[in-house]
């Protein structure tokens, strides 16, 4: 097999569109196609507030700038994380802050959570991992008994739902990504979200390079200038064209991936009935999008040894997030002290299989060859796969 990790899912819909809006007499941002999908955004999630962004790490800092995080504030989250939410408070002076996740489903633990609160927490960071909801409930709980924001850093999150809200809404401000890794995408490509007026207006300005320009283009004032702080954060009509496209696919997209995902889970869950591997708990609140599969070892050299061997079957299989807290620029330049075992053997065991559309056809294949690596290793007699 040559099966890798990631495959973009575009066809001749997305070429279309893309073409078409090359034709267009507008190539810059906030064109026609962007007004139209903010617009499809809003109505399909049911939040007053979408604004497009050029990546999901720009939602997150428009986030803490609209917020005025800074020197002095803390904000919590996950150390099982990508860098993005962590360096969206760096870059405004602040320190992240990093909890504990739950070994069942890799989110932020509350408990966690509340054990890092201060008198200087002034937001927290859940993150949905694999697009399965995080406890939301006791993490509103908290921010309302804390007053702290919660900003939902749902990258993975496009199209999966908590208690059938999606993800993103369910908090004070929700990001997106549209990465080309993502169920979802223009490429490269975020969105922010939020029903919070003052914030989305504050949000607009620093999207729109800290100008006034879009009231203006509103005719809510006769010039535009510069008025607060900001960046060049509004992607090109040409890239949301593409995203559009996918849109309109996306039922299409989660119903594939969810074939793959549930062919692993069948196949797999021997192993995880012998104990040889866990498997992600969803929780019953959660609806997951399917954004990826993982299973994880019990130790970090088993992990190593399947990796090994599936790369030798042709299978692209990889591991995740080294933790934030341990990373260098964690431990020498924030000086993080943490000590996260559930995090950091989590990390070590953890490995993520390929999952996408066009893997319909071989997701079993994949499985059996995790299968058989496992069985020689383990000396089981057999697993069999599930037939159903």
């Amino acid at each position: 097999m040559d099966i890798p990790f990631n495959k973009p899912y575009v066809g001749d819909a997305e070429r279309e569109a893309v073409a078409k809006a090359v034709q267009q007499d507008v190539l810059h941002g906030d064109g026609p196609i962007t007004e139209r999908v903010q617009e499809r955004l809003q109505d399909w999630l049911d939040v007053e507030w979408a604004l497009l962004t050029t990546s999901c790490t720009h939602a997150l800092e428009m986030a803490m700038m609209t917020l005025d995080v800074g020197p002095g504030d803390e904000v919590i989250m996950p150390s099982f994380n990508f860098v993005s939410s962590a360096n969206a408070v760096v870059l405004q002076g602040a320190t992240p802050v990093f909890a504990e996740i739950r070994p069942d489903t890799l989110n932020v633990d509350p408990a966690a959570v509340e054990e890092k609160i201060t008198d200087d927490t002034v937001a927290i960071v859940p993150i949905h991992y694999g697009g399965v909801a995080c406890d939301m409930e006791a993490l509103l709980a908290l921010g309302e008994q804390y007053d702290v924001t919660i900003v939902e850093d749902a990258a993975q999150g496009v199209d999966a739902y908590w208690k059938d809200q999606p993800l993103g809404t369910i908090g004070d401000i929700g990001c997106y990504s549209f990465h080309d890794t993502k169920n979802v995408t223009s490429g490269e490509g975020g969105a922010f979200l939020t029903d919070d007026d003052a914030i989305a207006k504050r949000a607009e300005i620093i999207r729109e390079k800290g100008t006034n320009r879009s009231a203006f283009y509103r005719g809510e004032v006769d010039k535009y200038s510069w008025v607060d702080e900001g960046s060049s954060y509004i992607p090109s009509d040409l890239l949301v064209a593409l995203l559009e496209a996918q849109l309109d696919r996306r039922d299409e997209i989660k119903e594939k991936r969810k074939q793959v995902w549930t062919t692993y889970r069948k196949a797999l869950r021997p192993l995880a009935d012998e104990g040889l591997i866990e498997l992600q708990t969803i929780p019953d609140d959660a609806d997951p999008n399917y954004h990826l599969f993982y299973l994880r070892t019990n130790t970090p050299e088993e992990r190593d040894e399947l990796l090994t061997a599936l790369k030798e079957e042709g299978i692209q299989a990889t591991f995740h997030y080294v933790p934030l807290h341990s990373s260098p620029y964690g431990r020498e330049t924030l000086g993080c002290t943490a000590e996260l075992p559930v995090t950091q053997h989590c990390s070590e065991t953890l490995i993520r299989l390929p999952l996408y559309p066009q893997l319909q056809g071989e997701a079993r294949k994949i499985a059996e060859a995790v299968l058989s690596t496992l069985q020689r290793k383990f000396s089981k007699a057999s697993f069999n796969i599930e037939q159903k």
